[in-house]
């Protein structure tokens, strides 16, 4: 496994390591002497400089070496690196070298015309009759440690508060009084999603930048939410069934203790599939007046309600009313629900964000 941190002359030198195994893939390239920045002059915006010759002519390799490969960091670099291989001659070709590149961080690179390589082995270089462009699939294990540590329940409440309202700024307290957090929690996620770019620093706060980002990777580290799962069976259907569910929503009070979920507020939301089995998310009181309003009796098959009784209550306070009297989760929490659900779970939860999940 692969150190999750490094001194600087210890990244340098796997730096240096890595470079090498990958020119010696290809016999056309020839490595020669390596500067480092210390013997040439300091602060120049590149750490070494790597001589090397391609089908015999002579090349500068411009290397830069950042201990965080965040997209926020690597655009810094990468402009530092342009503008100083601009300054230099065509045969000087940047690379940015991290220990590991997301793919939005590479997408910079090739947006600043910077070469890449991390230690995983995601790497692009490019030069006149050759062209290696490599990638892996594999994340470090800190890499997904971070992501799922972004999306869970405390933090996640932090986001469905930013997304119901992608284009609002924060100032740190005012997020943390309307998500019910602590100053230095919400501090953290703003730090995380300003590294990755999905937020923006703006005079009065700060605010979302790429919500689609943002959902793409929660999308892909969700899990179902924790609770217990509960199936019944009622003879109610049709507009007997939604009178009934309207009159477990009516009895809430400001707090709620029973709402649609994934493919019931899906139908709700954005129709596209119906389903033989209503889906809620409540409670212990909600769960009580479901199975009171619905008349719900236990059967051994061919139950048609699920109430999943939620741990993470603050679920229960991402919602929304698409009609009078109807509560479902909100397209964001539909949306993860859903894409957790099979594959005509996927379909109607690309169907969902195409009509309530623009944020354009």
């Amino acid at each position: 496994m692969m150190k999750s941190h490094f001194t600087e002359k210890e990244l340098q030198t796997r730096a240096i390591e890595t470079l090498q195994r990958l020119f010696d893939r290809s016999p056309e390239i020839k490595i020669g002497e390596v500067e480092s920045e210390a013997w040439i002059a300091p602060d120049r915006g590149m750490d070494f400089l790597v001589s090397i010759s391609i089908f015999g002519r002579p090349y500068k390799l411009v290397c830069e070496v950042k201990s965080d490969g965040q997209p926020r960091h690597v655009r810094f670099a990468a402009l530092q690196l342009r503008d100083y291989v601009n300054r230099i001659n065509s045969a000087a070709k940047p690379i940015l070298i991290a220990p590991f590149l997301s793919e939005k961080s590479r997408a910079i690179c090739v947006e600043y015309g910077v070469g890449y390589l991390d230690l995983y082995g995601n790497a692009l270089f490019q030069a006149p009759g050759i062209l290696i462009d490599t990638s892996v699939a594999d994340r470090p294990p800190p890499e997904r440690r971070d992501l799922r540590s972004l999306f869970r329940p405390k933090a996640a409440h932090v986001l469905r508060v930013m997304l119901r309202n992608p284009k609002r700024a924060w100032r740190i307290t005012e997020l943390a009084d309307a998500a019910n957090a602590s100053i230095g929690h919400v501090s953290r996620i703003r730090k995380v999603l300003l590294n990755r770019e999905w937020a923006q620093k703006r005079e009065n706060g700060v605010a979302l930048a790429d919500p689609d980002a943002l959902m793409d990777s929660w999308r892909d580290v969700y899990r179902r939410p924790a609770g217990d799962i509960i199936k019944f069976y009622t003879s109610l259907h049709g507009p007997a069934f939604d009178n009934a569910a309207k009159n477990v929503f009516s009895l809430q009070s400001s707090e709620q203790s029973a709402v649609f979920a994934s493919f019931s507020a899906a139908r709700r939301l954005a129709p596209y599939l119906r389903t033989g089995t209503e889906y809620f998310y409540a409670n212990e009181k909600g769960m009580a007046r479901i199975a009171d309003a619905l008349r719900t009796s236990s059967v051994e098959k061919g139950e048609n309600v699920e109430v999943l009784i939620l741990k993470d209550r603050n679920i229960l306070e991402d919602t929304i009313e698409p009609s009078s009297g109807v509560i479902c989760t909100s397209p964001v929490q539909t949306y993860l629900d859903l894409t957790i659900s099979g594959e005509r779970g996927m379909e109607s939860a690309d169907h969902l964000r195409r009509e309530t999940l623009t944020w354009r």
